[in-house]
């Protein structure tokens, strides 16, 4: 008989992956449009989304492991029925800093 041993942090849920590459996806809706909560609890790299009126009608913000990810989550939009997806990359978050401020003379 084989004794179990128990481990400290065994059966746990590891720590998320890193999510490194963040991209913003616009999509067009096609006949119906795509359900955004589900999108989001079967994808953990949509952070958040925007529903827009003009070129495209939702935007989603994206943190993928990687590119493989990236391309799942783009032909998953399409199959969800996306008349298109425009997927840009974020090189840089510019955020507000202080305001600078400059002596009277």
């Amino acid at each position: 008989m084989t004794a179990l041993h128990l481990l400290p942090g065994a059966g746990e849920p590891g720590p998320e992956p890193a999510r490194p590459l963040h991209a913003l996806a616009r999509v067009g809706f096609g006949p119906v449009p795509l359900d955004f909560h589900r999108l989001a609890a079967e994808h953990p790299a949509v952070q958040s989304g925007l529903t827009l009126a003009g070129g495209a009608d939702l935007e989603l913000r994206l943190a993928c492991t990687g590119p493989e990810e990236l391309r799942a989550i783009s032909t998953a939009l399409l199959r969800a029925g996306a008349a298109h997806v425009q997927v840009d990359l974020v090189l840089r978050a510019l955020r507000p800093g202080p305001p600078l401020l400059r002596p009277v003379s």
